[in-house]
């Protein structure tokens, strides 16, 4: 298949189906379980392997975006990895520059979300997440695989460095605060986001001046995304900002705003990797809820 003709956001369930065997896609489940603390104070990282092993598409691979995809952090979980530990996954996974990228979540979509987001930040142009995820995928009766994924050959990959125009940190919305044409969007649940309950990061609430467009209400209720109408018409004032920065508890939801706004066409978005894990344990950062 010529490259220019692979999708460039969303796969559908029937499209990776025709392409189980085309030895130029590779299809990854990064899937992660995030068991919130006791006192709902963070939560702990648990990769979801065994669902994997227990059920997968046929052909997946599993990848631990904690300990595969990430760099290290006494405090902050999944920072974006170095080149080197890119590309030393990549190759381990059988990828290269010109492989077409299939990823799928077994739980929330915006795991898939995420690992979209990551090789988009490293130049990866062929990348697109299943619509309705590993969700839709069983309930249609389509082929599942149990058990660990197949070997591959290992591939050759170049990188080129990071798109750093995709990535926002602390001070980006420190200089975001003082420019009222950049739009701050948080990704969590309402609840978090007004401080009334779910899991924290040190202080309730959000960032001050943010608004919330929830990463679960990006999904109907079978895990497809909403229509492009239906998006538009959510995200109609981050559509009409020039710049436009998304956050959540560690980088991973706010992926989803990021995917949805590049596929409506805008040309501005940055994810804060570090998001709330960072801001709200730094009292000097204002907040409110």
């Amino acid at each position: 298949m010529n490259k220019k003709t692979w999708p460039t956001h969303l796969v559908t369930t029937e499209w990776l189906q025709d392409h189980l065997a085309d030895e130029q896609v590779r299809i990854i489940d990064p899937s992660t379980l995030l068991p919130p603390k006791p006192d709902f104070s963070l939560y702990d990282v648990v990769p979801a392997k065994n669902d994997f092993l227990k059920g997968h598409i046929p052909g997946a691979r599993f990848i631990d975006i904690e300990h595969e995809l990430s760099t290290p952090h006494e405090r902050l979980h999944f920072m974006l990895p170095s080149e080197e530990t890119f590309k030393s996954c990549m190759e381990a996974n059988g990828i290269s520059n010109e492989t077409m990228v299939v990823t799928y979540a077994t739980t929330n979509h915006w795991w898939a979300t995420r690992l979209w987001w990551t090789m988009r930040v490293f130049n990866h142009q062929h990348v697109a997440v299943l619509d309705g995820g590993f969700q839709k995928w069983v309930e249609e009766k389509r082929p599942v695989d149990s058990g660990d994924a197949l070997p591959v050959q290992r591939s050759h990959y170049e990188t080129s460095g990071l798109n750093r125009e995709l990535i926002a940190d602390k001070n980006s919305i420190i200089e975001h605060l003082k420019d009222p044409q950049c739009c701050l969007i948080n990704a969590l649940r309402r609840e978090q986001h007004d401080g009334s309950g779910g899991v924290h990061y040190g202080r309730k609430g959000h960032i001050v001046k943010s608004t919330n467009l929830p990463a679960l209400e990006h999904v109907n209720a079978d895990n497809t995304f909403k229509s492009e109408k239906e998006l538009r018409t959510i995200f109609a004032d981050s559509l009409s900002q020039p710049q436009v920065i998304t956050y959540c508890g560690g980088g991973i939801a706010a992926t989803s705003v990021a995917l949805i706004l590049d596929m409506l066409g805008h040309t501005s978005v940055r994810v804060y990797d570090a998001s709330l894990t960072e801001w709200a344990a730094d009292e000097s950062l204002p907040m409110e809820y």
